[in-house]
C-alpha cells in the first residue's frame, strides 16, 4: 500500500483535535508533568477521574530525567520505594533506608502508567493564566510554548476544570499568576509565595508532604512547588517525597471531588 502524506497529516490533526476537545472540561488540570504531577494524575485516573497535564517543555519528567547532576540515578527512601513497587520500577538497596533507581526508567515508566490509566498529557503547552468565574478559579488559559517563547501576539485558549494543581516545581508558574492577577491571599503565613530554602534532603522530604495541600480556593500544590510556595527546603535528587506528595494530593482531591459530586446531585434533585 502506498502511504499518502496528506492522510498522515489528516490522521494526526483529527486524532489530536478529538483528544483536545475531549479534555475541554476536566475534573483536575495539572500544570507540570514532573514526578509529583504525573503521580497525582496516575492515582486520580485510577479512581476514574478526568485529569490532564499541561507541560511547557517538549519532554515530560521535570528534574527526574537528569538524576543528580546528569548521573542518571535517583534515590528514594523506604516509603518512596513502595510507590516504585506499584509502578513496577526496578531499584536496588544501597544502604538501610536508601534505594537507587535508574532515573530514565523511573520517569518513563511513571509517565506510561499514568497515561495507561487514562490521564492525558499535552506537552509544548504553557499555562499562561487562570480562568475565573463567580466561584473563583475554574480553569486555566493555555498557549503553545513556542508562541510564548517567540513573544508572538497570539491569543490563548481556555480549559475548564474543577481543580487546578500547581506542579511546576521551582518556577511556581501558576502561583505567580495568582499572586499577580487574582484577588485574595495564598494560604501561606505571609499570604504570598514564601520561596524555597537551601538544600536539606531530610527536611525537604518531610515538609513536602506537610505542604501538599490547598493553597488557594480550588488550587492545590504538590512536589517541589509545595515546598517553594510554603518556604521549605529543596531536597535535590531524592524523589520519594515527590512520589508520596503526588499520592497524598490524589487522596485529598478524590475526597474533595466526591463531596462536590454529591453536592451537585443534591442540587439537581
Amino acid at each position: 500500500m502506498r502511504l499518502k502524506d496528506e492522510i498522515i497529516t489528516k490522521a494526526i490533526v483529527e486524532r489530536f483535535t478529538e483528544k483536545f476537545i475531549k479534555n475541554l472540561n476536566q475534573d483536575v488540570i495539572i500544570a507540570g508533568a514532573g514526578p509529583a504531577g504525573l503521580t497525582t494524575a496516575y492515582y486520580l485516573a485510577k479512581q476514574g477521574y478526568n485529569v490532564s497535564i499541561y507541560e511547557r517543555k517538549l519532554s515530560i519528567g521535570g528534574g527526574m530525567w537528569g538524576g543528580g547532576m546528569m548521573f542518571n540515578e535517583i534515590v528514594v527512601g523506604d516509603d518512596g520505594k513502595e510507590i516504585l513497587d506499584e509502578f513496577d520500577v526496578s531499584y536496588r538497596k544501597y544502604l538501610n533506608g536508601y534505594y537507587t533507581a535508574d532515573s530514565v526508567e523511573a520517569i518513563s515508566t511513571i509517565c506510561s502508567k499514568a497515561m495507561k490509566m487514562g490521564a492525558h498529557i499535552f506537552n509544548c503547552m504553557s499555562v499562561e493564566d487562570v480562568m475565573i468565574d463567580e466561584q473563583g478559579v475554574c480553569g486555566v488559559v493555555i498557549n503553545w510554548s513556542s508562541v510564548e517563547k517567540s513573544g508572538l501576539h497570539v491569543d490563548p485558549l481556555s480549559i475548564r476544570s474543577k481543580i487546578i494543581v500547581e506542579a511546576t516545581g521551582h518556577p511556581l508558574e501558576v502561583l505567580k499568576i495568582l499572586e499577580k492577577k487574582v484577588d485574595g491571599k495564598l494560604f501561606t503565613e505571609t499570604g504570598k509565595i514564601i520561596g524555597e530554602k537551601s538544600m536539606n534532603a531530610d527536611l525537604g522530604e518531610k515538609t513536602v508532604l506537610e505542604n501538599t495541600r490547598e493553597i488557594y480556593p480550588n488550587v492545590f500544590v504538590c512536589g517541589m512547588a509545595a515546598n517553594a510556595a510554603f518556604g521549605s527546603n529543596r531536597m535535590g535528587p531524592i524523589f520519594g517525597g515527590m512520589l508520596l506528595s503526588g499520592r497524598k494530593l490524589a487522596d485529598i482531591l478524590v475526597k474533595r471531588l466526591s463531596k462536590s459530586n454529591v453536592e451537585e446531585m443534591i442540587q439537581v434533585e
